[in-house]
């Protein structure tokens, strides 16, 4: 599978906890991050797979060129050592899951 973004369809904000379990069901180990505005991350990699699902604010990653923009509810789905960048635009920090399969 190649790096894929699912976009929330829910009526209801986000639940983190809701969140959390899927992720580890998925077999992630998970943990909460949050990255203030402005923060940038410049193109690296992962040993491990990973997912983000944002549950507040918006992350953009870069991903073979193309920009993606995960905003709260939407997750991404990064297998092991896809090159991306990521950043927070806007006024707003970010706040989303990490999951990662090592």
């Amino acid at each position: 599978m190649g790096f894929e973004v699912e976009r929330w369809g829910g009526r209801e904000p986000p639940d983190a906890r809701r969140l959390r379990r899927q992720l580890e069901m998925e077999g992630y180990s998970v943990f909460e991050w949050s990255d203030r505005a402005g923060a940038y991350y410049p193109p690296h990699s992962h040993a491990e797979d990973q997912s983000h699902w944002v549950l507040s604010g918006a992350l953009t990653l870069v991903v073979e060129g193309e920009e993606y923009t995960l905003r709260a509810g939407d997750r991404d789905h990064l297998p092991a050592w896809t090159v991306h960048e990521a950043r927070v635009g806007g006024g707003e920090p970010v706040v989303y899951l990490v999951g990662a399969k090592y």
